[in-house]
């Protein structure tokens, strides 16, 4: 497992290229077996899908693949993208060694101890000229973005030349959370594979192949709340992520009653920095239910309907508020938790 934190790894997982087995999205996998097979791949593909639900893994998948089988038409009846874990490039992609393979990702930034916020401009360049360059190895290029939503627009435009004209035998595997975000410029010239939200079985799956030292039903846990990503469920289980949902849940039940101890104690545990992750999760929580009480409203009359559709945006605006200018975060749970009161009596 990685030793240091890494902007595109969860603490205490291993790292995507660490992980020698992808869960749950065997219909990805063989479309870019089948793209590779076919002599013909395209040079550049989005995959695409929510968060933690293994695009990563399976680009560094395909990596080692094809650095392993340079030549597309020798697969050796190869029915998957799996390679054996000492097969050389395998190896030295995990230990980031490979001559061949170059990875655009945020990078820590020594005077914030953190990130940077994006992937620089300077990095995008150098890999550019990377992929210019002559193969070391097995003849293939290849740059793995992780992810596309990182890059600010003169590092997406520094890519552009190359993706519109890529020398021979170069890859390129974007990740992205939300392909419809990015530049059209750049999804033009690339082919999107989505990848799907994963089940729960697969989830709790995959979470306990990343993190054997959690309990099952803790990950059990997690993974019943993750919506198909591994991420969140590993995030829900490893933190208060749980206790947190349950804590909200049994608010909201009661409403348009509100136990004020019991608001004040979840305000609290998203208070301060140390309350960070408790206050993301909270407001994943409050959105998703929200957007389901929205649904279960559907055949009510229209101004309960609209009432409801107010508070989420109200909701929403006054989240964006608080983080934006770093505001007290208590009264915000508070005061949304009133609205939410509010609009259970109309």
């Amino acid at each position: 497992m990685s030793e240091r934190l890494e902007s595109d790894m969860l603490a205490d997982s291993p790292h995507p290229r660490e992980t020698m087995r992808l869960i749950g999205q065997d219909r990805a996998e063989q479309a870019l077996l089948a793209a590779y097979r076919s002599g013909r791949i395209h040079h550049a593909w989005l995959l695409g899908g929510p968060e933690g639900i293994g695009k990563a893994t399976l680009a560094y998948r395909m990596a080692k693949f094809v650095l392993t089988h340079p030549d597309p038409h020798r697969l050796d009846g190869a029915t998957s993208l799996s390679v054996a874990a000492d097969a050389a490039p395998a190896r030295q992609i995990v230990s980031q060694s490979h001559v061949d393979l170059a990875v655009l990702r945020r990078l820590p930034n020594d005077k914030t101890k953190g990130f940077y916020s994006n992937i620089r401009v300077d990095d995008v360049r150098n890999v550019v000229r990377f992929l210019g360059s002559t193969a070391g190895a097995g003849g293939w290029r290849i740059a793995i973005i992780d992810s596309a939503e990182d890059l600010a627009r003169e590092g997406a435009n520094a890519l552009l030349k190359v993706l519109e004209e890529p020398p021979p035998r170069v890859l390129f595997l974007m990740i992205s959370h939300q392909p419809a975000r990015l530049l059209p410029t750049i999804r033009s010239r690339c082919r999107l594979l989505t990848l799907d939200p994963l089940g729960e079985a697969d989830v709790l799956l995959a979470a306990a192949q990343a993190r054997p030292d959690l309990s099952e039903e803790t990950l059990a846990a997690g993974a019943a709340l993750a919506q198909g990503s591994v991420r969140r469920a590993l995030t829900l289980a490893d933190g208060e992520g749980v206790s947190l949902h349950r804590s909200l849940t049994d608010l909201l039940a009661k409403l348009p009653r509100i136990d004020v101890a019991a608001a004040h104690a979840l305000a609290d545990r998203c208070a301060n920095k140390a309350g960070d992750e408790n206050f993301a999760l909270l407001l994943d929580f409050l959105d998703e239910w929200l957007h389901q009480r929205l649904l279960a409203a559907r055949g009510e009359p229209v101004p309960r309907l609209a009432r409801w559709a107010q508070v989420w945006e109200k909701a929403r605006h006054a989240a964006r508020d608080v983080e934006a200018y770093n505001l007290d975060r208590k009264p915000f749970v508070l005061a949304t938790l009133g609205l939410l009161a509010e609009a259970s009596t109309a």
